[in-house]
């Protein structure tokens, strides 16, 4: 297997085969995101792809059961192409149960509801999408480049293609200055279409970043460990559900998880247990870590 630069893969697929698709982002722009700004985006081709896949096969035989393909937004890729190495990959792999991709609001609505099931009919089971929050004033001052309503619009597209989707929202991303707005915004959303997993990550901010440098001079602040512990039990409070929720970040201050709506309330009390240890026993990673 080729890679080039280094490769960001979520925690879930950790097991996972990881086979490069493209490189780089399309977007590129989240002033939060330091993952490929040593990258130029492009689209591997499918020869190259599939030359991987069989390295992959020869060297690990039938023991692959998952594949992840990286980088940002593979689903950006054509959809023929897309489903051509999904079918070859089940191919070669007898055991596979799983493959995976990133896909933001923003390159979900280049797919057609058709063109999500041929791919889920090739094998697509799951999409990882960095919705960060559901508030329209963090959205724009981050540049994720969609809004709540296309994120609604294209997650109901998704389960309706009855593919997996496992959501990340970014605790703190909204500053001090907008934590209510971002957790009851994110959770409205979340709720408009429910996604199988909702995973929530504690932001921190990477040097090289515009938002680091908004840290850096003050226009932007962290949240305490309490705060950002408050606006995630602001955010579990508000979800309905069918969900079910990880805090799986070594970032994360309260590693809850569970289902929605059936363990919301244990959750709910054990955030409370939580916000009852002192501020100054909790350990902030320097900036920097992702």
């Amino acid at each position: 297997m080729r890679y080039e630069g280094t490769v960001y893969r979520p925690p879930s697929e950790a097991e996972s085969l990881l086979i490069q698709a493209t490189i780089g982002c399309p977007h590129n722009k989240c002033t939060f995101c330091g993952m490929y700004q040593d990258k130029k985006f492009r689209i591997r081709s499918v020869a190259d792809i599939k030359e991987d896949l069989l390295m992959a096969g020869k060297y690990y035989g039938d023991t692959v059961e998952s594949i992840f393909f990286p980088d940002g937004n593979t689903i950006i890729m054509k959809t023929d192409q897309l489903a051509d190495i999904l079918n070859y990959a089940k191919e070669l792999f007898p055991q596979l149960k799983r493959m995976t991709v990133y896909g933001s609001a923003k390159y979900l609505a280049l797919k057609s509801l058709q063109e999500l099931c041929l791919l889920r009919e090739a094998g697509l089971s799951r999409i990882h999408s960095g919705m960060e929050s559901g508030d329209d004033e963090v959205l724009r001052r981050i540049n994720k480049g969609f809004t709540a309503a296309e994120m609604i619009e294209n997650g109901l597209k998704v389960k309706e293609a009855q593919i997996e989707l496992s959501e990340y929202i970014l605790i703190g991303i909204g500053g001090r200055e907008r934590t209510q707005e971002h957790s009851l915004e994110s959770a409205r959303v979340l709720n408009s279409f429910n996604p199988n997993f909702i995973r929530v990550r504690t932001f921190n901010p990477f040097p090289g970043t515009p938002l680091y440098q908004d840290y850096m001079k003050g226009i932007f602040t962290l949240l305490s460990p309490h705060e950002a512990i408050k606006e995630t039990r602001l955010l579990i409070s508000e979800l309905t559900g069918p969900s079910q929720l990880f805090s799986d970040h070594f970032l994360n201050f309260a590693p809850v998880s569970g289902n929605i709506p059936n363990d919301k309330m244990k959750i709910l009390e054990t955030l409370d247990r939580i916000l009852t240890v002192p501020e100054n026993k909790f350990i902030r990673p320097e900036p920097g870590h992702l």
